[in-house]
C-alpha cells in the first residue's frame, strides 16, 4: 500500500495540516500517522475510509493513483509560489514548535510543517518568525512575533543588537548580544528589561543567529511603564552596564 501512504502524506500537506492536526482528524496517534507516512506500516481500511471522506477522494484512487502527480495540483502551485517568493518567505515558529525547532531547524521536512507568510517590506534574504513568551524583553510584550533575518556567522553579529538565538543549551531565546573582547568564545545575553540579569553562553553552542528586523504584536499589548518603576529600572540597567564594562576590560 505504498501508494496509499504517499497519498496520505500528500493530502495532508496539500491542505496545510500538521501531523498532529491530521492525526486528530483521523482519530489516531501522531506516531501511527508518522509510521504510515514513512511507510513503516500500512494504513488500516477504516483510516483510508476516513481519509476518503475528508478529502472526497475514492479509496481506489488512494490505493492506485499517485495524487501528487496531478497536473496543476494545489501543492505544486503552492511550491511554485514559495519558490517565487523564496527571497523573503518567512517560516513561522510558534512557541509550541520551539522545542522541536532545536532538532529540526535544518530539516526540510520539519520546515515544511511550519506555516509561512511574506511581508512586502522585507528585502531579499532568509527569514524566520519566532513567537516569544515572557517579560524579559519589555517593552516588547509577551506573545509578540519577532521576524529575524539569518546571520551566517558570529563575525557578522553586531554588538548590543537584538537577536533570536538558537543554542544547544538555551533553545530559542530573544536577547541582545554583547561580545566579550577578552573571551571571544563567550557571548553575554542581555534583556531589555533590566529586572533580568545578563548571562553568558558559549559561542560554540550557538546553532543559528537571526537578527531582529520587525516586531509583530497586538495593539492592546502595548506596555506602559510606571514612572517610579522606570526610574528603578534605569538605575538597575546602569549598574548592569557598569558591571559588564568591568568584565570586558
Amino acid at each position: 500500500m505504498a501508494m496509499a501512504n504517499q497519498n496520505m502524506k500528500y493530502l495532508r500537506k496539500q491542505h496545510g495540516l500538521t501531523q498532529d492536526e491530521f492525526a486528530r482528524k483521523l482519530g489516531i496517534k501522531r506516531s501511527l500517522l508518522g509510521a504510515y507516512e514513512e511507510e513503516r506500516a500500512e494504513p488500516r481500511y477504516d483510516v483510508l475510509e476516513t481519509v476518503s471522506d475528508l478529502f472526497k477522494v475514492s479509496i481506489d484512487d488512494l490505493l492506485r493513483k499517485d495524487l501528487g502527480e496531478t497536473k496543476g495540483s494545489y501543492l505544486a502551485k503552492r511550491r511554485q509560489l514559495k519558490m517565487a517568493a523564496e527571497s523573503n518567505v518567512v517560516y513561522f515558529v510558534p512557541v509550541k514548535a520551539a522545542a522541536g525547532y532545536l532538532n529540526g531547524y535544518a530539516d526540510p521536512e520539519f520546515l515544511d510543517e511550519l506555516n509561512t507568510f511574506t511581508l512586502p517590506m522585507l528585502s531579499s534574504g532568509t527569514y524566520r518568525a519566532f513567537e516569544i513568551i515572557g517579560d524579559s524583553m519589555l517593552p516588547t510584550p509577551s506573545g509578540s512575533v519577532i521576524v529575524g533575518e539569518k546571520v551566517d556567522s558570529l563575525e557578522d553579529v553586531k554588538n548590543n543588537h537584538a537577536y533570536i538565538i538558537l543554542s544547544k543549551t538555551e533553545g530559542v531565546v530573544y536577547k541582545r548580544i554583547v561580545k566579550n573582547n577578552r573571551a571571544k568564545n563567550k557571548l553575554t545575553l542581555v534583556s531589555d528589561n533590566p529586572s533580568f540579569q545578563p548571562y553568558q553562553i558559549n559561542a560554540e553552542d550557538v546553532l543559528e543567529f537571526w537578527s531582529a528586523q520587525m516586531v509583530i504584536s497586538k495593539v492592546n499589548q502595548t506596555q506602559r511603564w510606571d514612572m517610579n518603576n522606570l526610574a528603578s529600572l534605569v538605575t538597575n540597567l546602569q549598574d548592569q552596564v557598569n558591571h559588564l564594562k568591568k568584565k570586558m576590560n
